[in-house]
């Protein structure tokens, strides 16, 4: 039997439109949020519904993550 090497998990989480995001500033501060449907820039088919995250376990690294501009991130936030 042959032991393969895990290198990447998939979380997939539902958060039936109660998806909260907080973006904060480099000091912790708090600059918008949103409550609602999951933001229109995390990665994936995610219909609203789901957070969906390819993680490297051995770094830790979001592989599927495009990092959204500041503005698209605020309008997405305020639309939530």
């Amino acid at each position: 039997m042959t032991t393969r090497k895990i290198t990447t998990l998939e979380i997939m989480a539902k958060c039936s439109d109660l998806c909260n995001v907080i973006a904060m500033d480099s000091d912790g501060v708090a600059v918008t949020e949103g409550d609602g449907y999951v933001p229109s820039f995390m990665p994936g088919e995610h219909y609203g519904d789901y957070v969906i995250l390819q993680i490297d376990v051995a770094t830790g690294k979001i592989l599927n993550w495009k990092a959204p501009s500041d503005s698209t991130i605020k309008r997405d936030l305020k639309s939530m």
